[in-house]
């Protein structure tokens, strides 16, 4: 009926989209492995790109960033913590930087005593105090997988070892995160809690103009706290701090099963407290290997989701 028209699909049709000659900047935000390979065409092809998908950099961080070293290019992140750092580190010599600072909302269930954590339900895990997101980033909100996914995002994208990146639990979400500097200094991007401040700030890379979401306003009180999080309530985060620190196929192999074991959830088939035993039941038994390819990181992937499926079924 539109002869005009050509219909593009599958990897190749991302690919070839990602890879136009009229394209400048490429916003990577496919879940999964699926946008792996488009996303490393975009780079060989000098795109920059935003990255708006975790798994790209957890699974093949590596090679993401080895695509756009060698492409001269620009990885912008669009997490607002990652996108808070990127801004943070403009203009400045590595050798100024000491530590990154990643802050956390605590989720849904911060407050809640850790006896109940068993018995709680969907609805309620879903209802997160600061932020409007989707089902399954809300519940790794809740459990803090995300903060730890950032964590093995943030190595890659700053080229930092997991023992220099922190994590504070910031309920009110204003500051998205902070760098220490070499002289014991810290310096913190703060806006409020809304994503049109980082997608902007990627999209119109190294333009800075007005954002249309609203600002703070310094006029009326504002309160701002921090705390580190506690590791009896959030087992997610020490566990894939545990993958970023062994590297090589064990943040993908955590990463899957984080996946398999909050869709369990979310479908009733366990416990809330279901998912960090999942998660590491598989990273015990699934062996890790320090230096992949591409092909061994997404063997793991896989034989992570099925042994978690098994244990979730």
């Amino acid at each position: 009926e539109f002869p005009g028209v050509r219909i593009l699909e599958g990897t190749a049709g991302l690919t070839e989209v990602a890879c136009l000659p009229e394209v400048h900047t490429v916003v990577s935000a496919v879940v999964g492995t699926a946008g792996l390979a488009p996303t490393l065409a975009a780079l060989q092809a000098r795109k920059h790109v935003a990255l708006a998908s975790k798994e790209l950099l957890v699974l093949a961080g590596k090679f993401v960033t080895a695509a756009a070293r060698a492409a001269g290019t620009t990885l912008l992140p669009v997490d607002s913590e990652h996108n808070a750092i990127h801004q943070l580190l403009r203009g400045k010599d590595r050798t100024e930087i000491a530590r990154l600072v990643l802050t956390a909302s605590g989720g849904a269930f911060r407050d809640t005593p850790l006896a109940e954590l068993a018995r709680v339900t969907v609805a309620q895990a879903l209802q997160h105090p600061n932020w409007n997101m989707g089902p399954k980033v809300t519940i790794d909100s809740a459990t803090m997988a995300n903060k730890g996914l950032e964590v093995i995002e943030a190595r890659w994208l700053f080229d930092l070892p997991e023992s220099r990146i922190d994590v504070v639990v910031h309920p009110q979400s204003i500051i998205h995160s902070l760098v220490t500097l070499s002289d014991g200094s810290l310096q913190a991007q703060l806006s409020p809690p809304h994503m049109a401040y980082p997608i902007q700030d990627c999209l119109l890379f190294p333009q800075r103009l007005p954002c249309p979401a609203p600002q703070l306003n310094l006029a009326e009180a504002l309160a701002l706290t921090m705390s580190p999080p506690d590791p009896a309530r959030y087992p997610c985060l020490g566990l894939a701090r545990a993958a970023a620190a062994a590297g090589g196929t064990a943040p993908a192999i955590f990463n899957a099963a984080n996946e398999v074991a909050v869709e369990a959830f979310l479908a009733g088939r366990i416990a809330f407290s279901g998912i960090w035993r999942t998660v590491e039941e598989v990273f015990e038994q699934i062996p890790h290997t320090s230096h992949p390819d591409l092909a061994a990181i997404l063997t793991a992937d896989a034989d992570a989701r099925q042994l978690a499926k098994s244990l979730t079924d």
